[in-house]
């Protein structure tokens, strides 16, 4: 199993400092990647989720590729349908590119109708919008001559520099478990990427998209990845409590080798670490100890 640590680009986390730092950090530790997280504006209502300051998610992982040389640059998720699908893939193909082909682009609908709302996204087409977008991004990564004619997007005489490093794009993970998110990753995914999923749901999830990838011919199931609220505890550490709710891996050393073997046997091969800390130090704290004393237990 890989292992990948999410920048705090959002809630409490987030400053310029602890931001680079944790990425800088995640690679001297030997983590494989580094995450961010996705919104624009914050609804009142949702900001004791968030918090009121939040980093653009590719602005962000820009400063993690010049601050880093070998993790992965993801983002759990993307919300594709709030940015326009052309000015989104040369984003993405740009830092493919200036990154040496490290990005891997975790997407999703969205699910806060309010801030749909104020970047003027339809929220009940968002999901047809998502679909779409991710067409017209892979046209123009994939095609000398790209063109494109659809609802949202429409494109054709252009040309479209440069082209991602990775070919023949950058992986795709498809956020969510909804049925929809398990369709679409049939559909775009070389992975599935749900949040906070205990191992049956996960088993279930896997069944249901060997079942659809069946269906479409599709001879190779994408793989499984996981991002995951955790909190390693020591003396004197109490868990914290988790924004998203859900299944929280949480405990010693020993009892998150355990909880972690389990997800292994779901078929877990990729897991992003929202570690829960009260502040930076406590970060820098749980990142080291699980990369000194739980991942070298995991066989």
């Amino acid at each position: 199993m890989n292992f990948g640590v999410w920048l705090p680009n959002c809630r409490h986390l987030a400053t310029p400092d602890i931001i680079r730092g944790t990425a800088v950090r995640a690679e001297q530790l030997g983590y494989d990647s580094v995450w961010v997280s996705d919104h624009v504006v914050v609804p009142h209502a949702n900001v004791v989720n968030f918090g009121e300051t939040v980093y653009d998610p590719l602005v962000t992982l820009a400063v993690a590729a010049g601050a880093t040389s070998r993790v992965r640059l993801g983002t759990t998720v993307l919300i594709v349908p709030y940015r326009n699908a052309v000015v989104t893939a040369k984003m993405i193909s740009s830092l493919d590119a200036l990154s040496g082909g490290r990005v891997v682009l975790g997407v999703g609908a969205g699910w806060v109708a309010a801030e749909s709302t104020t970047l003027g996204v339809p929220f009940a087409e968002r999901g047809a919008m998502t679909d779409e977008h991710l067409r017209a991004m892979q046209e123009l990564w994939t095609r000398r001559e790209p063109s494109f004619a659809g609802k949202y997007t429409q494109f054709s005489g252009v040309t479209f520099e440069p082209k991602p490093v990775q070919k023949p794009h950058p992986p795709i993970w498809v956020g969510g478990h909804s049925r929809a998110a398990v369709r679409r990753t049939a559909e775009f995914g070389a992975a599935w990427h749900p949040i906070n999923r205990p191992p049956e749901e996960l088993r279930a999830g896997r069944a249901e998209l060997a079942r659809l990838c069946q269906a479409r011919g599709r001879s190779a199931p994408p793989a499984l990845t996981l991002r995951n609220d955790v909190c390693v505890l020591g003396p004197g550490r109490s868990v914290r409590p988790s924004a998203r709710g859900g299944h929280v891996l949480a405990g010693e050393p020993a009892a998150l080798v355990d909880q972690l073997a389990a997800l292994a046997d779901c078929g877990v091969e990729h897991l992003v670490i929202e570690f829960l800390a009260a502040d930076g130090r406590e970060l820098d704290d749980q990142m080291a100890t699980f990369a000194e004393r739980v991942r070298p237990r995991l066989v």
